[in-house]
């Protein structure tokens, strides 16, 4: 593995980069729902039946700073997971029934890419120092994605996005569900097979067709499209992979429920759930605006993280339920 790759924030934005005074981060509450609420969205779910499997890389391309290897055996319980990424449909309909609103609403500013920001627009923005490309951006949430002057009308079938961890976990408690370890989003995302880069194998574009959602072209200027998007796809986009998950490599950063840590030594190899606690929680799958030129985390055995109170135009999640339930 590569030791001279450093972990970067390109991946996502961080709230803990930004002084703003525009929201406080109010806490948010963990509510109960009814049954009749906690039965919905049962119909994407695909059966995992479980077993072992060999988790993480020992790849020259991998992240060592991040904790993507050693590799180890690890052995999980039968689940079910989403076949796809939580909707701007399914979200407004948990929003509609229950009156939620993210923390992006009450910060009253989300982390926006800076080509979708609205031109000519009165809307405040702080650019991000470190990684310019980054915007926090006044009026971003899921339902305006760029601001005040945009809207998901044209993209109910998309991945939610600027939604927390906090705004997952709630989405979650309303479901009936709840977010995937990251030992069981790995072991989904690779559909069956051992080893790969990819959840359709260790080529990114076999015979030239392209498989996932990222960024072609000169990053952070110019995106090519090649793969036909320049910001999210829709949930079931591409072939899904053997266990039929559809967009587990690219598209959108996806929630996972574990802290982030970089010693898989220090973790259980039995149904791991990740440290007891933590600073940010685990985010897989890599996004849109990923590139191999300089965050190739589009690899199934990448990760990275982020404090749970942050949301950005790149990071949505998928659920599981446990087999027995």
């Amino acid at each position: 593995m590569n030791e001279k790759k450093l972990h970067h924030s390109c991946c996502t934005g961080s709230r803990a980069e930004v002084q703003s005074d525009s929201g406080k981060g109010e806490n948010v509450k963990k509510r109960e729902f009814s049954k009749r609420e906690r039965i919905k969205f049962r119909n994407k779910l695909i059966y995992i039946p479980g077993g072992e499997f060999l988790m993480g890389t020992n790849d020259e391309e991998g992240f060592i700073s991040d904790g993507e290897g050693p590799t180890r055996s690890v052995k999980l319980s039968p689940y079910y997971i989403d076949s796809h990424t939580v909707t701007n449909e399914e979200f407004a309909q948990f929003v509609e029934e229950t009156g939620y609103r993210t923390e992006a609403e009450i910060f009253g500013w989300s982390f926006v890419f800076y080509k979708f920001l609205p031109k000519d627009t009165e809307m405040k923005v702080q650019q991000l120092p470190s990684t310019p490309w980054w915007y926090a951006a006044e009026g971003a949430y899921w339902f305006q994605p760029e601001g005040k002057e945009s809207s998901i009308e044209e993209r109910m079938d998309h991945p939610v996005i600027h939604v927390s961890w906090n705004d997952a976990m709630e989405f979650c408690n309303w479901s009936g569900k709840r977010l995937p370890t990251e030992a069981e989003w790995e072991m989904a995302a690779r559909g069956g097979l051992e080893q790969k880069k990819f959840p359709w194998g260790d080529e990114l574009t076999p015979g030239g067709k392209h498989y996932c959602n990222i960024w072609q072209g000169e990053f952070p200027k110019v995106n090519t499209e090649e793969d036909g998007f320049v910001g999210t796809a829709p949930s079931q986009s591409f072939p899904p992979n053997g266990y039929g998950l559809y967009n587990t490599a690219g598209n959108v950063w996806e929630w996972c429920s574990d802290w982030f840590a970089k010693n898989s030594d220090l973790i259980s190899i039995v149904n791991p759930r990740g440290p007891v606690k933590g600073e940010a929680k685990v985010i897989r799958g890599g996004s849109y605006l990923c590139h191999p030129s300089y965050c190739n985390r589009y690899r199934v055995a990448a990760r990275s993280s982020n404090t749970i109170d942050s949301s950005s135009g790149n990071m949505g999640f998928r659920c599981v339920v446990d087999a027995n339930s």
